[in-house]
């Protein structure tokens, strides 16, 4: 064999190569860009559903967009008060509903808010201890980025979650 030959032989490979990396990483994006992605959900908010510590869930991405979000989810949520968080919460309230609310920890009396269209209302389990609509209103629906719905981690509390 040639050098050339050999030449195009390594070159043809390192190209056949690449393209399935190339493929897979694609592969990889779209699946956890639309379909499912694993997340890291901590702290007090979702006690006694999630743990303080964290847990790992899996959180599916085309019930938001078909609009199949619904009373009772555990969704997630990029924060309307900070973009670069996001927020693990559940769903209580959507549009058109009126909640009637109070915050534990700065006032007895009780608030009512009327959901307006494109929003949810969301809070998490543990009243006394999450920020959520309450703080800062209701959400746009477009900031809902998936349903949580699977635990990997820890181990002794894997597998699906009930509303």
């Amino acid at each position: 064999m040639s050098f050339m030959n050999h030449i195009r032989t390594v070159a043809k490979e390192a190209l056949d190569r690449t393209s399935i990396i190339a493929k897979f990483l694609c592969c990889l994006h779209f699946t956890s860009s639309y379909l499912c992605s694993p997340t890291h959900a901590y702290g007090p908010s979702m006690l006694p559903t999630l743990n303080i510590a964290g847990d790992v869930v899996l959180v599916e991405h085309l019930s938001p967009r078909i609009g199949k979000v619904g009373y009772g989810d555990l969704v997630l949520v990029r924060s309307p008060l900070n973009p670069n968080r996001n927020l693990t919460k559940r769903v209580v309230a959507m549009e058109g509903d009126t909640v009637t609310y109070f915050d534990p920890l700065n006032s007895d009396s009780s608030r009512n808010a009327v959901v307006p269209k494109g929003h949810v209302w969301i809070q998490g389990d543990n009243i006394y201890a999450s920020r959520d609509s309450r703080h800062f209103g209701p959400v746009p629906y477009g900031l809902i980025k998936g349903k949580v719905f699977f635990r990997v981690w820890p181990p002794s509390s894997f597998g699906l979650l009930d509303n």
